[in-house]
């Protein structure tokens, strides 16, 4: 039996996480190919119905990640983003899904080191909690 690679999307702000990702890949930093990138103009933007989707579809986590509060291009957006997350994570457990599968991230344009560790964290999180059920229901 080959070990359990997680699949986790990542809704990135454009402005910084996605900057720091792009830096994190340019300067070859050591991250786990298994994540895979949804680039927003701002984390705000992400729709609570984005991630509820990702996860009924078998993602087996979700990181959201943008600018530090009081540095978002849209003024607040990233405090929308908290806020989702918050109410987002109630609504999970409600649903049967542990809350560490969606995680929110503050990641600078200039920290690509940062993203870099972000995802390798959240990787080991997520194998250590082993498959979504929702993945496994996906694949009946």
């Amino acid at each position: 039996m080959e070990a359990f690679e997680p699949t986790i999307i990542a809704f990135v702000c454009n402005w910084c996480t996605y900057t720091a990702a792009d830096l994190a890949g340019t300067a070859r930093m050591v991250q786990s190919p298994r994540l895979r990138l949804v680039r927003m103009m701002c984390t705000g933007m992400v729709d609570p119905k984005y991630v509820i989707k990702a996860l009924l579809s078998g993602a087996d986590g979700v990181l959201i990640s943008g600018c530090h509060p009081g540095d978002c291009h849209y003024i607040n957006g990233n405090y929308k983003a908290r806020r989702r997350v918050k109410l987002l994570n109630e609504i999970l457990t409600g649903f049967g899904f542990d809350e560490r599968r969606l995680k929110l991230t503050w990641v600078g344009a200039s920290e690509g080191n940062e993203f870099a560790a972000t995802v390798n964290r959240m990787v080991e999180d997520i194998r250590a909690l082993g498959p979504s059920e929702a993945a496994a229901v996906q694949a009946l």
